[in-house]
């Protein structure tokens, strides 16, 4: 019985006897009358088996559902809360955390239920649990995935401190329409980026590499082109081809597979007439068969139940059927799993390998984190009553809101602000909004633990300054009436700082958006505040980019803020005051109007591109076709100049290794950081192929008048393509590579690879990180984490 028990050491004496009893009961076959247990003590996947074998048809079918239980002080969906009874054969609950509340249900499950199968709790942790950090998308404007490892892990210590050992993150879909409110909660457009990204956010889940980060099981959503949806709408149907499928929105979650992601969930929308949960050949074909993925897949929330909605079943046990068959394992909030497959197993309509396979799945991830020999395990509620807003986690929070604050525009050098100014004026409601700070899915995060953009400039100022606060508009009314008021402070100030954008109830799930201009009176507000032609910085907050020609045409300096968290006021007030040179670079590209999207960087090329010389282009006629803000853009309070990209050699095989020297220069006055971008682009294909492409970028931090150097390799896993037949090729050509502070450097260089090469299998998918060299003592470092 040993192997079963953990230290009785570490354990509180009035819970010795649950555990021996939890032991004996759970290493035990059912007994007929008068039988006696058997003194067998399975490990490892023996136990697994063990269990399989004993458990009924309605038992395994409880295991595959997860059960919504929300604490009441956090009522998310349904208002469900700490009284809505989890049957005793339920595999997994989402929504119930806190130490208490988590060991009293185990405590109930683990004596109710005949095998004594413990319980998973799990979390929508998508940017933090009570520390927040910035939005994800804001995050990824970082282009810094030690960054969010660390954030991640931060997160990750936290949730485990209050019984949650399973996350329903990260999110890893790619977005291109920003008319999609869930673009909030993901990377942006960019594949490699997004790549990077998820890897990272999975490892800093896992932490096992440090004792203080337990380590919780990292859900990759919603495979696949969730991120798609047709008009922008959430929930809607996608229909794109199978080309931009792999080679666009397929990549990041091979990249989490990649990288030990213990769940896959399925997305709402369908592809090509089938609907995700019922997609046997993508779930069970592409992700299981050819990528090896032997974790659990987890349905959205009621989305077996919604393929009836979608057509594709008539009744509830043919929705069971139809996802079963693709092998997705288990049931969010439907309960359609546990009311209908006892029945199918019995008349034959499920098969019992296709019900064990998927049990085995839950059970092992059980067994993984270690739940079978002790299920109590983290719940204990000595941690938690440990501060976990900490000083350390707050200084993450809000070095990582640094690192994702854009600079769009500073005419003139207006940013920095002097901290001695003598009037200064803050207008927008969202100056305020401890709640927007927040941003979607703040997991427990606490408003009064929040410290809003106003909070944090008055904190930032000399006590000499005059600081005046109007609210002046909102985001979420029209009215009008504290407009004047506003303006009449702002022809008083020496400078005026308008908080704008959206309220975080305007992003995030369910939350798309028509029009993505400034909502409620914020434009009127604006529009005023122009005409004083007083000085004026605009901070924007959002989770999405926004379409926004008037402040780039007549506001002289603007922050990209997005929503940052717990530390979002201190974050803006270190960029805004000079404390740090802003370096983020944007993870999407920022539309002129509605009217562009899609748009996105990586397009394919027109055989008749926009020229000044000729009518018949693709074109508008009523604005330009470029963007306003384009991918990986963004300012400093220093400049930067690249030298041209160095290669070691213009001709090379298939089987070469390129290596591409950048040369960052900062020319400017101040200490900055520069995010180092590499695209490449392959001439003439057989297949079309994007004008450029992301392979590679670092951040580089540099004194004014030094230079680095970035070594970015190359190899046959960015020469290849998918053909005709959509087979891994390298093909002989040539190829032009970019090297700059954003998507739209020309500085070049080309290269011809001369031989081709039929590769096999996928490659990786988890982008390799640059070396830098070091200027100062020209040593070779890496810049890996």
């Amino acid at each position: 019985m040993s192997s079963i028990l953990p230290n009785l050491s570490d354990i509180r004496t009035l819970d010795i006897c649950r555990y021996i009893t939890f032991a004996i009961i759970a290493t035990s076959p059912p007994m007929e009358a008068g039988q006696v247990h058997s003194a067998i003590d399975p490990v490892g996947a023996d136990r697994v088996e063990h269990l399989l074998r004993q458990m009924t048809p309605e038992e395994k079918a409880g295991q595959l559902t997860l059960w919504p239980r929300y604490n009441k002080s956090n009522p998310i969906r349904n208002n469900k809360g700490d009284d809505d009874y989890v049957p005793p054969e339920t595999g997994a609950v989402i929504g119930t955390y806190g130490a208490e509340a988590t060991r009293q249900l185990q405590d109930r499950i683990i004596k109710e239920s005949r095998l004594h199968i413990p319980l998973l709790f799990s979390y929508d942790m998508v940017h933090g649990f009570r520390t927040v950090f910035p939005i994800p998308l804001a995050e990824a404007a970082s282009w810094d995935p030690d960054l969010a490892q660390r954030t991640t892990r931060a997160a990750a210590a936290e949730a485990t401190a209050s019984g949650l050992r399973w996350t329903l993150a990260p999110m890893v879909d790619i977005a291109r329409d920003p008319r999609w409110g869930r673009v909030t909660e993901g990377a942006g457009e960019d594949p490699f980026l997004a790549s990077a990204l998820a890897a990272a956010r999975i490892r800093g889940l896992h932490g096992l590499d440090e004792e203080s980060a337990p380590m919780m099981l990292a859900t990759a959503k919603h495979f696949v082109a969730y991120g798609a949806a047709e008009g922008g709408r959430d929930y809607n149907t996608v229909d794109i081809s199978e080309r931009t499928l792999h080679e666009t929105y397929l990549p990041p979650f091979r990249a989490a597979v990649e990288a030990g992601v213990d769940a896959i969930m399925a997305g709402f929308n369908e592809i090509s007439g089938t609907p995700m949960h019922a997609s046997q050949p993508l779930i069970e074909g592409v992700l299981r068969r050819q990528w090896g993925f032997d974790g659990i897949v987890i349905s959205d929330y009621t989305g077996v139940v919604e393929l009836m909605e979608h057509g594709a079943a008539a009744l509830p046990a043919t929705a069971v059927q139809l996802a079963m068959k693709a092998t997705v394992d288990v049931d969010l909030a439907g309960g359609i799993f546990a009311k209908n497959l006892p029945m199918l197993i019995k008349n034959g309509e499920v098969s019992q390998r296709s019900l064990d396979d998927a049990v085995r799945r839950i059970l092992q991830a059980k067994q993984k984190l270690g739940l079978f020999d002790d299920p109590f395990r983290y719940i204990d509620p000595a941690p938690e009553q440990a501060p976990t807003i900490t000083p350390d986690n707050r200084a993450l929070a809000r070095a990582a809101a640094q690192k994702s604050i854009v600079l769009l525009k500073n005419e003139g050098g207006l940013l920095p602000l002097s901290k001695n100014i003598q009037r200064l004026v803050v207008v927008g409601a969202l100056a305020t909004d401890s709640t927007s700070s927040l941003g979607s899915f703040p997991g427990i995060g606490r408003v009064d633990e929040t410290i809003t953009v106003l909070e944090g400039i008055e904190r930032a100022v000399s006590p000499d300054t005059y600081l005046v606060y109007v609210s002046g508009a909102s985001p979420d009314s029209n009215d009008i009436s504290g407009i004047d008021k506003a303006v009449i402070a702002a022809q008083a100030a020496d400078v005026t700082i308008a908080v704008l954008g959206e309220s975080s109830d305007m992003s995030g799930e369910a939350n798309s958006r028509a029009f993505l201009g400034l909502a409620g009176a914020q434009e009127t507000l604006l529009t005023r505040l122009i005409e004083t032609g007083k000085p004026l910085v605009v901070i924007l907050m959002n989770g999405r980019p926004l379409t926004v020609p008037t402040l780039d045409e007549q506001v002289p300096a603007i922050l990209e803020a997005w929503f940052l968290g717990s530390e979002m006021g201190n974050g803006v007030a270190d960029v805004l005051f000079g404390d740090v040179n802003p370096s983020g670079k944007l993870p999407v590209t920022f539309p002129r109007s509605v009217g562009q999207v899609p748009i996105y960087y990586g397009h394919k090329k027109t055989g008749r591109a926009p020229r000044a010389d000729s009518f018949f282009t693709s074109k508008y006629i009523d604005q330009p076709w470029t963007p306003l803000y384009p991918f990986g853009f963004g300012l400093s309070y220093t400049t930067f100049a690249y030298d041209k990209p160095k290669l070691s050699k213009t001709e090379l095989t298939s089987s070469e290794t390129l290596s591409i020297d950048v040369t960052v220069h900062n020319t400017g006055q101040r200490e900055g950081e520069e995010v180092v971008q590499l695209y490449l682009r392959d001439d003439v294909a057989s297949v079309t192929r994007p004008v450029r492409s992301l392979r590679g970028f670092t951040r580089v931090s540099l004194q004014p008048g030094e230079a680095g150097t970035v070594r970015f390799m190359l190899d046959k896993e960015d020469f290849a393509l998918l053909d005709k037949d959509f087979v891994r090729v390298i093909e002989p050509g040539t190829f032009t590579v970019f090297a700059g502070g954003s998507s739209t450097t020309e500085n070049q260089a080309r290269f011809k690879v001369k031989t081709g090469e039929r590769l096999q299998g996928f490659g990786s998918a988890i982008p390799r990180l640059p070396l830098v060299f070091s200027t100062k003592d020209e040593r070779l470092v890496s810049g890996e984490d």
